[in-house]
């Protein structure tokens, strides 16, 4: 048996308004959770990258003082270069963050250890990082004190448990 189809009747084809708007609606909430959710996961490798950074100073320190009997903040001791300046507000890694060395410990620690000590300070170097309010601070010492803070200059909310 065939069928026909009259002469006058159109087939059509494609999207109707509806779909359209129910497809661009699916995609405006999977874009409102899946766009927060990558911006955590990259400011919290940048956060990982700036404690690298300072526990690897934190090493160089420690082996610095094991041949001199005395901990630096010069670029050159610590191996960045040949720069005899101190390490202050030096970036690191890939410019998210900066690192200040303060030797004997006099940076945001004024309880810290006597001399000889240090003390080093990672900060966020760029506006970007800098949006990442939980962890604006992390602090290394000559003790292994680890902490962080919500605060560049220290005064904010210890996080040290979340951001650690």
């Amino acid at each position: 048996m065939i069928k026909r189809t009259p002469m006058n009747q159109e087939t059509q084809t494609g999207f109707t308004l509806i779909e359209l708007m129910v497809t661009v609606l699916i995609l405006s909430i999977l874009a409102a959770i899946a766009i927060p959710s990558y911006l955590g996961s990259v400011r919290q490798a940048r956060r990982t990258e700036a404690k690298t950074a300072i526990l690897d100073i934190a090493g160089r320190e420690e082996r610095y003082f094991n041949t001199n009997n005395a901990y630096t903040n010069v670029q050159a001791n610590l191996g960045y270069g040949t720069s005899t300046a101190a390490m202050t507000n030096y970036v690191v890694g890939s410019g998210y963050y900066q690192v200040t060395v303060y030797s004997p410990a006099t940076g945001f620690n004024a309880n810290g250890p006597a001399s000889p000590s240090y003390e080093i300070i990672a900060t966020p170097y760029t506006a970007a990082q800098q949006k990442d309010t939980l962890c604006m601070l992390f602090t290394v010492d000559s003790t292994g004190k680890q902490t962080a803070n919500t605060s560049t200059t220290g005064g904010g909310t210890d996080t040290t448990s979340s951001c650690w």
